[in-house]
């Protein structure tokens, strides 16, 4: 979450005098994450506190009801996640200061800034619970960055990818030809969150309470959302694996929903594919940042160690899994 557009007193009264939620209390701006404008807001009415998204020009407005729908359907199926609020005249999304905006529901928890392996557990019942919740959800969108989309990406940083790391341009083209060679094909496939970082994950007294920011959530392989969970819940502060947080992530997992053996013989290959493509977007967004946004970007060197350790991995067994 962040924001990159501001708004005025008077066009947020407007906004949500569309809503019956009551009057504004208070607001203010989310500045985490990448993506849209944030802001919390509380009312002295409905609910009390919701959250304001405003989404900006990385975000395709055909995308939107996509998002939305994928919220309701699966809350409708069990699945803890904000709710899209609807305003007096059944619209889900509205606009405010020239972007598409939505009101959703305010989920209760924190997200946890260092994941224990308990942590972890909970995150792949969950995760495992949600692709399977999603199984049946009508609509469909493809991945904007799949494999496919990495070359273009990494074309826009190429030249100067090494004022980040001396040869970093290289090592980059390297791994990108062997993922596009190599990439898997034909894995059970179906709805995936893409971004489920721990500040997309909410904890209530030791228990998951919920996942948030849907705005990647796309149709792509199961096991690559695994693979991205991984890469952003098993490593420590100082880089290092962890292997227990790994297995007890996979095991979970595997208890709620089992994996082909096609899926545990590809992990190694998507957890590189899932390194790269977050090391590919921290390098764009460290090298052109947004003017006047209240988030700083994240250093794309963290992934790059990442991609490295995955790139040794022979098989599923590091990871704490029988291959």
């Amino acid at each position: 979450m962040a924001v990159y557009t501001e708004i005025s007193d008077e066009e947020l009264d407007a906004f949500i005098g569309n809503y019956d939620v009551g009057g504004v209390i208070s607001y203010k701006g989310i500045a985490e994450g990448v993506e849209n404008s944030n802001y919390m807001l509380r009312t002295d009415g409905g609910n009390g506190t919701y959250f304001l998204t405003l989404y900006e020009k990385r975000v395709a407005e055909a995308d939107l009801p996509y998002f939305i729908s994928l919220m309701e359907f699966l809350a409708s199926r069990g699945i803890s996640c904000p709710l899209p609020v609807h305003s007096s005249d059944g619209l889900a999304l509205r606009v405010l200061a020239g972007r598409p905006a939505a009101l959703v529901t305010f989920l209760d928890g924190v997200s946890v800034r260092r994941p224990q392996p308990q942590h972890c557990t909970s995150l792949g019942e969950g995760l495992a619970r949600m692709h399977l919740a999603g199984l049946d959800f009508p609509m469909a969108r493809e991945n904007a960055l799949s494999v496919r989309n990495w070359r273009p990406l990494y074309t826009r940083s190429a030249g100067r990818a090494d004022e980040v790391a001396r040869g970093l341009a290289a090592e980059l083209d390297e791994e990108l030809q062997f993922l596009e060679t190599h990439w898997p094909e034909r894995l059970p496939f179906g709805v995936i969150h893409a971004d489920l970082f721990p500040d997309n994950v909410f904890f209530l007294q030791g228990r998951l309470s919920g996942f948030i920011d849907f705005y990647f959530a796309c149709n792509d392989a199961l096991a690559y959302d695994l693979a991205i969970c991984m890469n952003a819940w098993c490593f420590e502060a100082d880089g290092a694996f962890n292997v227990t947080k790994a297995r007890a992530m996979l095991a979970a997992y595997r208890a709620v929903r089992p994996m082909s053996s096609a899926e545990i013989a590809a992990l190694p290959v998507l957890a590189r594919g899932a390194a790269l493509r977050f090391l590919l977007t921290r390098l764009h967004d460290w090298l052109f940042p947004v003017d006047g946004a209240l988030v700083r970007p994240k250093d794309p060197l963290e992934y790059l160690y990442k991609l490295r350790f995955h790139r040794d991995i022979r098989d599923a067994a590091a990871y704490g899994i029988a291959p």
